[in-house]
């Protein structure tokens, strides 16, 4: 094999750019943190310019000066310093960097390089995949989403990360929150105590509610889903496998307009409701709302979906017992603990993969009904232990006047929070409004139980 062949199955690469980001840095430290920002050490593909940059990032990272001399001295201690050429190779970086003004458009090149070479590298596994036949084609179409959609946010599919990367993240988003007028570092829900309670709907986590038929899950649901819509500026999806869009549209315009829902269902509006109908329908449409009413959906496809949604806030789905197993695979024996099973652990992961909150609904099982205090417990979640374990939040609708009629807590509603990864177990207390199908907060604060 010639030299010009080993070029050809070289991966895309620009050493000059590489060269010229070095020297910018070496120049003029004034740049570092401009690049720091930018670029990654899997950004250099050569290897001696990355093991310079790691270098320099490690230096960056403990407030240390940076120059040549301190670059060399760091090297010998890192081990990646060679007497012969190190010294030589960054006099030659600064020799040939024509000036560090420009190094905003040396990192315009490397990144686009950057993207090219985990395109190819992606169509390399995707054939890899194919040739060797162990997927179906569902499985391989999947992966390939999976990874170009990591490629589009910026991010690595896979691989070890560095602490020193994590923690330039972690002190971004403590800046991020430092700057919010926010009073919870998540999405509200709309509801002071709740938000409280669970410190909002954070990214990447998957909270489930759970409640028995007919305590209001899905209105709930949706009152959090339009709160969202319509202060985060973000767009937020709602997946519902029970229900109509229609439905859903209607069931919006009630907790939008306060509009009684049974007039809605009938149509009998009188001339006032049609202008709270009106200004409700305008405010729906300037959210970003987006409503999927398909029965069949899985976890893969709602992936795949949300996928294509421009800045995505949050994700929706109602409710887990009515999903299809995820990636359609099936179970001998109908073994639906083991269907559900998967289907949360892929809820999880999705979250993650998307960096949002994903709230999902879920059914409880009829053992609640059999004691006296009626009120939910982790175990009466259906068909499945691994939902507990796979969300990071867990809460519970419960209405005591639905089994006692003659109690004085009428359309008082309690949100018992089961399970909080980022805080104390607990209960809110919620007004329940029946006729527009939608919850509020009420004048008092959550308890521990």
């Amino acid at each position: 094999m010639d030299n010009e062949e080993l070029l050809y199955k070289q991966l895309p690469h620009s050493a000059a750019a590489e060269q010229a980001v070095l020297g910018s840095i070496l120049i003029d430290p004034r740049c570092v943190p401009a690049v720091i920002e930018q670029l990654r050490p899997e950004d250099f593909y050569l290897r001696q310019n990355r093991e310079i940059y790691e270098t320099v990032y490690t230096m960056f990272n403990y407030s240390q000066t940076i120059d040549p001399v301190t670059v060399l001295e760091r090297m010998r201690q890192s081990g990646v310093y060679d007497e012969a050429q190190s010294r030589s190779y960054l006099l030659q970086l600064m020799d040939t960097t024509p000036t560090a003004a420009n190094v905003g458009e040396y990192i315009a090149i490397m990144k686009d390089r950057t993207l090219l070479r985990r395109i190819a590298e992606t169509a390399g596994e995707m054939t890899a995949m194919v040739q060797q036949g162990a997927d179906t084609g569902q499985d391989v179409l999947e992966a390939a989403e999976q990874r170009i959609y990591a490629i589009r946010q910026g991010r690595a599919a896979q691989g070890l990360t560095p602490i020193s990367a994590v923690l330039i993240d972690v002190y971004d988003r403590l800046a991020e929150l430092a700057a919010s007028d926010s009073p919870v570092p998540g999405l509200s829900t709309g509801l002071g105590d709740l938000d409280t309670a669970i410190s909002g709907l954070n990214k990447s986590d998957l909270i489930l509610l759970a409640a028995r038929p007919g305590m209001g899950k899905t209105s709930m649901a949706l009152n959090i889903l339009l709160y969202a819509g319509k202060f985060s500026g973000k767009s937020v999806a709602f997946f519902s496998l029970e229900m109509s869009r229609e439905q859903l549209a209607l069931r919006l315009i009630s907790n939008e307009s306060f509009v009684d829902n049974k007039k809605l269902v009938t149509g009998k509006l009188n001339e006032n409701d049609w202008e709270k109908v009106a200004a409700a329908a305008d405010a729906l449409n300037r959210t970003k709302i987006l409503i999927d009413d398909d029965s069949s959906v899985t976890v893969a496809d709602i992936n795949a979906k949300c996928r294509r949604v421009e800045d995505l806030g949050l994700v929706v789905i109602d409710y887990l017992q009515l999903m299809q197993s995820a990636g359609g695979r099936q179970y001998s024996g109908e073994n639906r603990q083991q269907v559900v099973s998967d289907i949360s652990r892929s809820l999880k992961i999705m979250a993650k993969e998307l960096n949002v909150p994903v709230l999902c609904l879920s059914q409880l099982s009829r053992a609640n009904e059999a004691r006296t205090n009626k009120r939910p417990m982790l175990s009466d979640l259906r068909e499945s232990g691994a939902i507990e374990q796979d969300a990071d939040i867990v809460m519970f609708l419960y209405r005591e006047d639905y089994y006692e009629k003659e109690t004085e807590n009428h359309n008082l509603a309690e949100c018992i929070i089961a399970k909080n990864r980022h805080g104390e177990t607990g209960t809110v207390e919620l007004q329940w409004l029946p006729e527009f199908t939608t919850f509020s907060s009420i004048d008092r604060r959550h308890s521990e139980y």
